[in-house]
């Protein structure tokens, strides 16, 4: 971390990066898979970008002044070794198989994507005993069926978690939730499985303040999962994303949503949709790479006080 952040190789936040899971607690993985996208391909350069970006990050938070490295062993873990990207099912059980490696290592799996389809392979992984609650952040709620004759494609990862009982979908709150759609499928469905959906001008009445208690109120105790699209970021900040939808969240007050989560038995967490192409500035990489930063520092405390 004390070298200069332009050289030697790039890693998920200059860790050292490791094959070996026993000598991890928090693997900062690689998900490089776009082929479940419904709209702009490009997400599968998400992880070198924000590996790239993540450059920028220090060792101490500012404001709880917590530096995770003091805490535990983190590490890059490398990418997902996919082989068979243009078979879904393939994809799906060959990142569910690499988790299951960290999660039988105890690794805390911090993710970074790709796109949302990646999530509920993970779950399958993580949620090996009972449904896990989950904090969704997100433009979409992501609850669609299928797409092109595809359930697998990235619309669908909460529905298809729901349905093999991998969260429970009372203990699920949906968060910046905005934008058209062509048909109200999805939106019913998170709603009428049991889901807490809070579309952005919902947000803007309750404030940060009054969101962060719902998020208590919903998750409440026991293990749970966080799921953030940066496409819940207003395109103003971070344009390179698949599926952007104007009227979003600033990077602030995702922040301060990630900072909320410290006291939550969190049992993994994903950042997904950073597309480089669409990226002209870096600076959606950078607030992505922010945003793990925020998420490694409150796991990070969670795992040393255990």
């Amino acid at each position: 971390m004390m070298v200069p952040r332009f050289r030697e190789i790039a890693t998920f936040m200059r860790t050292p990066y490791v094959e070996e899971f026993s000598t991890t607690d928090i693997g900062l993985v690689g998900v490089p898979f776009d082929g479940a996208v419904t709209n702009r391909s490009g997400t599968r350069h998400g992880p070198r970008q924000v590996r790239d970006m993540s450059s920028m990050m220090r060792t101490t938070h500012h404001v709880s002044r917590i530096n995770p490295y003091d805490n535990c062993r983190i590490c890059d873990v490398g990418d997902v070794p996919l082989t068979t990207i243009y078979d879904l099912p393939t994809v799906n059980d060959q990142i569910t198989s690499f988790y299951q490696q960290l999660v039988g290592n105890s690794v805390f799996p911090l993710s970074i994507g790709g796109d949302h389809s990646i999530t509920y392979p993970i779950l399958r992984a993580v949620a090996r005993k009972d449904p896990v609650g989950l904090v969704h952040i997100d433009a979409h709620t992501d609850t669609w069926n299928e797409w092109m004759g595809s359930n697998l494609n990235h619309g669908a990862p909460f529905r298809r978690a729901v349905e093999d009982g991998l969260i429970d979908p009372k203990r699920t709150i949906q968060i910046g939730i905005r934008g058209a759609q062509n048909s109200p499928e999805g939106w019913n469905y998170s709603k009428d499985s049991g889901m807490r959906v809070i579309f952005i001008e919902e947000f803007r009445e309750l404030g940060v303040e009054g969101v962060l208690k719902e998020i208590g109120n919903v998750v409440g105790a026991g293990e749970c999962y966080l799921s953030f699209d940066i496409d819940s970021i207003d395109p103003v900040y971070a344009p390179g994303t698949g599926t952007p939808e104007i009227g979003g969240l600033t990077p602030f007050e995702g922040q301060q949503l990630i900072r909320s989560l410290k006291k939550m038995q969190l049992v993994g967490a994903d950042l997904v949709e950073v597309s480089p192409p669409f990226d002209q500035s870096g600076n959606t990489a950078l607030v992505a790479a922010t945003l793990v930063f925020e998420m490694l520092c409150i796991v990070a405390e969670q795992i040393s006080n255990q």
